[in-house]
């Protein structure tokens, strides 16, 4: 860019500072769990946030998530779904500040983070025992749950928690972590099997003192067909 382009767009007035944050769920030891990093800088040295940065200035937002997940927590390979834009003044120490937060939902057994670049550490919380975070984190994570304990509800994106082959037990003690009150069995059994959305296995849950369990996944393709002649998921 010569310098006449760069005068000629020139700001005669400041800028706020740009950034991404993540919140990744997991289901891990029958708790519904979050990513979190320790910060190794200020400010708020040492104190757990969600992990995230400033973005750069050639690459998009969501580039930019996922770059400062896999810098921070060493995980890769996730899609990220846009969240919402948190811009009040004072978050940031630093500045004015912008954050555009994204959230995904993975299976925590198979992503270990560990902190890296800027992150001393990197650990999954139970989203009901949290430490204190960093900037307005808590209140961005609050937005999160609120959006998962809606969305679980109208589509089937609890499934990305679970493993691909799951028992009804599995699938009914996810929903009643996301949305944090019991289900009734039978009632829970009867809505989900009447959907047509599962596909039961000619297998059993292994090990366990109990009666082996039937198991099920999730059948993409039904759903699909599903939905293109007007079928609504409903929890």
């Amino acid at each position: 860019m010569s310098k006449e382009t760069k005068a000629k767009y020139s700001y005669d007035f400041p800028r706020a500072s740009v950034t991404v944050d993540c919140v990744l769920f997991g289901l891990s030891e029958d708790k519904l769990k979050v990513l979190l990093i320790q910060r190794a800088h200020d400010p708020f040295a040492g104190k757990w946030a969600l992990p995230g940065g400033f973005i750069e200035m050639e690459e998009s937002l969501e580039a930019s998530a996922l770059r400062e997940l896999e810098e921070e927590t060493g995980l890769s390979k996730i899609y990220l779904e846009q969240l919402y834009t948190f811009g009040d003044c004072g978050r940031d120490p630093r500045g004015r500040t912008i954050s555009v937060a994204y959230f995904a939902l993975v299976q925590a057994a198979e992503h270990h983070a560990k902190g890296a670049d800027d992150a001393s550490a990197a650990e999954w919380f139970p989203v009901d025992k949290l430490p204190k975070l960093a900037f307005d984190h808590a209140k961005i994570l609050d937005c999160a749950l609120t959006r998962l304990r809606a969305k679980v509800r109208y589509q089937p994106i609890g499934f990305e928690l679970l493993p691909r082959k799951f028992t009804l037990s599995q699938l009914q003690r996810l929903y009643e972590l996301i949305l944090g009150r019991e289900l009734d069995k039978r009632n829970f059994r009867k809505k989900i099997l009447g959907m047509s959305v599962l596909e039961e296995l000619d297998e059993v849950e292994a090990g366990g003192a109990r009666r082996p369990a039937k198991l099920y996944r999730f059948h993409r393709k039904q759903y699909d067909a599903l939905v293109k002649q007007g079928f609504h998921f409903e929890i």
